[in-house]
């Protein structure tokens, strides 16, 4: 066993990339604090071929050194907007026909795995702050609420990480 070369893993050019047919999946950060977790959810994107990034409220935007420096280029790559409010990003999203989903533990959100998106249906994947999560008001727009399973002490899990669980969720679900 070796490793493959760069060479062997046929990258996209980012030019490629922009042209190539996306999931119809977007990532809507909700007031994330973290630099780090903007870039990491970039390049978490750009893995998945996401449609789209929102940046909403407080969100970090590029150029940003400590969001370039997670990307690792992705913020070339992947297609993002910015809103001043999560609520107004998510009232754009439904008025062009996205299902929003938050990933928040809720009173009615279902695990995960029980979710089963529809064929042909866009989705946006709310991530909340790394605090106080979905922001109430945001939550109230949402079309459903899923929630990772977790087994240990903790209740809860690094964004830019549930954003690599959910978004793996639905693609291997949607293909």
């Amino acid at each position: 066993m070796r490793k493959l070369s760069m060479e062997e893993l046929n990258r996209l050019t980012v030019a490629d990339f922009k042209n190539t047919q996306k999931f119809p999946l977007v990532l809507v950060l909700d007031n994330v604090r973290s630099l780090h977790n903007v870039g990491a959810a970039f390049r978490t994107a750009d893995a998945f071929a996401v449609e789209k990034i929102w940046l909403c409220g407080i969100t970090g935007r590029p150029p940003q050194r400590e969001i370039t420096k997670t990307a690792l280029g992705s913020t070339e790559s992947v297609t993002w907007e910015y809103a001043p409010t999560t609520v107004a990003a998510v009232e754009q999203l439904k008025a062009a026909g996205y299902q929003v989903i938050a990933v928040e533990q809720t009173t009615e959100s279902q695990p995960l795995p029980a979710f089963s998106p529809t064929p042909g249906q866009g989705y946006a994947l709310v991530m909340g702050n790394e605090v106080f999560g979905v922001d109430d008001e945001v939550l109230a727009l949402c079309d459903a609420a899923v929630e990772i399973p977790q087994f240990g002490t903790k209740h809860s899990l690094n964004v830019s990480v549930a954003a690599g669980v959910v978004l793996w969720d639905f693609i291997s679900k949607m293909r």
